[in-house]
């Protein structure tokens, strides 16, 4: 498998700090990959070198075996960067702004024209393309520039939390287009504070604390780390202490959730039945009792508390 992404021993140093400590990962040509952290990880530093804005301290980037060091713009030919941030022209139309985008990236004007109208009818805003982009709701404006990215057609997308502050509509449009442009090929690299996005979209994910990677795995791997955070949800028809249900076997730690408890277990298959020996001898009914497997927000709360730790 062709990588088209790789990073080794990445460094990124500002002054006496570490903003990237000697970090190795690769992605694969097609992937749809998610890079995960708290904030002062390292995150944006290291996109921002994989992207060829900034230069590293030591270390590699190849991107589609182009050194990013060495050969910038070949490079950056193959990739398209969406920001979190619009970086759009407010008081252009959306139709100049993709003008103005094919230019920059020495588009003819007839393929321009075509592949323009191509992007905007597919994303919802041709109707719109004559209105001012300072007019256009958060959601048509991160549409755009999406179409902008795509103007080169990239081989690999770099996506800054793309459905951040988004309505439900917008950011279920977002993801399904993005699904879409990986289905037919483009790698895509997602950065995202949204633990059920990358849960849903990404095929790996790399999550980086303090400058160096905590984890690399599939989320459903990531997840089968963490056992010992498996839980039961169980709601009684009355009122509860939590502290009396931590005597039961394989109890780690009891949370009051609203009118329920979260109860941690590494055992929940067995912690069930003594829950149910639990409610008869103090002549409880139990109104609803639910196993959770680890969520990959826990996940990355546990990994990223352990190295602030």
């Amino acid at each position: 498998m062709i990588n088209a992404i790789k990073v080794e021993q990445l460094t990124k140093k500002f002054g006496n700090i570490n903003a990237v400590d000697n970090i190795s990962f690769e992605v694969k040509k097609g992937e749809f990959f998610g890079f995960l952290g708290p904030n002062g990880a390292g995150k944006t530093t290291t996109i921002r070198i994989l992207t060829g804005i900034i230069n590293a301290t030591s270390g590699k980037v190849s991107i589609m075996n182009h050194d990013i060091g060495r050969h910038k713009l070949e490079a950056k030919k193959l990739m398209g960067v969406i920001p979190e941030v619009s970086n759009a022209y407010m008081d252009l139309s959306g139709w100049i702004n993709m003008m103005f985008q094919g230019e920059l990236y020495g588009l003819h004007r007839k393929e321009l024209y075509a592949l323009s109208k191509e992007l905007l009818i597919d994303f919802d805003l041709y109707s719109r393309k004559d209105q001012k982009v300072k007019f256009y709701s958060k959601g048509m404006k991160q549409r755009l520039i999406i179409c902008m990215a795509l103007l080169n057609r990239p081989e690999i997308l770099f996506l800054d939390e793309p459905t951040s502050g988004l309505d439900v509509s917008s950011t279920f449009m977002i993801r399904e287009k993005i699904r879409n442009i990986n289905s037919g090929g483009t790698t895509i690299f997602l950065t995202t504070h949204n633990m059920e996005e990358a849960s849903q979209m990404c095929e790996r994910i790399v999550i980086i604390n303090k400058g160096r990677i905590a984890a690399v795995n599939s989320p459903e791997n990531l997840k089968l780390t963490v056992k010992k955070l498996q839980s039961i949800i169980v709601a009684f028809d009355r009122d509860m202490d939590k502290k009396s249900v931590y005597s039961l076997p394989g109890v780690k730690d009891v949370e009051k959730v609203g009118d329920k408890m979260r109860i941690f277990t590494e055992i929940p298959g067995e912690l069930v039945f003594h829950l149910v020996d639990f409610a008869r001898e103090n002549d409880l009914k139990i109104l609803t009792l639910n196993t959770l497997t680890p969520s990959l927000e826990d996940v990355f709360l546990k990994l990223t508390k352990e190295g602030n730790g």
